[in-house]
């Protein structure tokens, strides 16, 4: 990735500085997912699919499902998504999807 991407897309992402966001990075094997609160920085959960053992679309996918579900258990129905410089495409994209059919905003 470069700088210049990155810092892009979080110049973006500080339009709405009061929603969480979800940050995603991606391996070539694993993909994780953060939500960070904006007002403190700090991490509130992750998940990570280096446990699972299913193709990279189908982890990415149980990883947005699973980041969706925690997010309802703390009643956020509105997230930021920060794809942290990566294109909106494949398994980024994979976890954007399932998290949406969730019932999530982003």
């Amino acid at each position: 990735m470069t700088q210049r991407l990155i810092k892009k897309n979080r110049s973006k992402a500080k339009l709405n500085s009061y929603l969480p966001i979800i940050t995603v990075n991606r391996s070539n094997k694993n993909i994780s997912a953060q939500i960070v609160d904006p007002e403190s920085g700090k991490s509130l959960f992750g998940m990570n699919s280096s446990k699972l053992t299913t193709s990279k679309q189908e982890k990415s996918s149980q990883v947005g499902a699973s980041i969706a579900a925690k997010l309802k258990e703390l009643k956020i129905d509105r997230v930021q998504f920060n794809r942290n410089g990566y294109l909106y495409h494949g398994r980024i994209k994979a976890v954007a999807d399932s998290i949406r059919t969730a019932g999530i905003n982003i």
